[in-house]
């Protein structure tokens, strides 16, 4: 089955192209005007991709789409949009995107990045399956099973530990963990992430043995 993708951009021209190109690609797409039932959507239809303008009716996409990570949808998200200053690019990420195209863009450029992205979120994830060496994470029920054996992890360590895992080979700052997984919450520090790090390094390796999780001092975490 080809991936689902779902388009939201307000300009009707561009919304048709996107639909005709990546109809062509052998994706299946369904466009939208607006965000209005985009949300519902994505809770009951298998996405796999969200493209994502920013200058919407009624709600600025990134705002969306940080909305979106905090009802815990992590759908993969490209924006597409004429946004294109450094600080809005990185705004657009910090808000839960994964790949950001400017504005007036290339058609085939687009394409190939999302069959890169796919590739990517497809490598680790089998029907809403995230794995990481002997750790899976059923992210339907959010169930985390260590050696096939069910570990009980609180809501927050379940998406501290999704966004390790998601972000796997990279070293995330305390900054982006707060953003991501706290919502960027004013009232909550860098000692927050440093006790919920080393609560779930406990629950998940607690004979110290297996050593998942790396501290970079200084830096952040990274899986090991």
């Amino acid at each position: 089955m080809e991936a689902l993708i779902v388009i939201v951009e307000d300009e009707e021209d561009i919304l048709e192209l996107l639909e005709y190109t990546l109809n062509k690609e052998g994706f299946e797409t369904i466009g939208f005007l607006s965000t209005k039932t985009v949300a519902q959507v994505l809770e009951e239809e298998p996405v796999d991709l969200l493209i994502m303008d920013r200058n919407l009716p009624g709600v600025e996409g990134s705002e969306f789409v940080a909305s979106l990570r905090k009802q815990d949808i992590e759908t993969p998200v490209i924006y597409l949009s004429a946004k294109d200053k450094e600080s809005e690019i990185e705004e657009g990420f910090l808000r839960g995107g994964d790949d950001y195209i400017t504005k007036p863009f290339n058609m085939k450029e687009v394409v190939l990045r999302i069959k890169a992205l796919l590739r990517r979120t497809k490598k680790n994830q089998d029907r809403g399956r995230l794995t990481y060496r002997d750790i899976r994470l059923e992210l339907a029920s959010r169930e985390v099973f260590i050696d096939e054996r069910k570990t009980e992890l609180t809501k927050l360590e379940f998406d501290l530990l999704h966004t390790l895992i998601d972000n796997q080979g990279i070293i995330l700052d305390r900054d982006f963990l707060l953003e991501r997984v706290w919502g960027g919450d004013d009232i909550y520090q860098d000692r927050t992430v440093n006790v919920a790090i080393n609560r779930l390094k406990e629950k998940i390796d607690p004979s110290k043995e297996k050593e998942y999780l790396k501290t970079v001092r200084g830096v952040g975490y990274t899986l090991a």
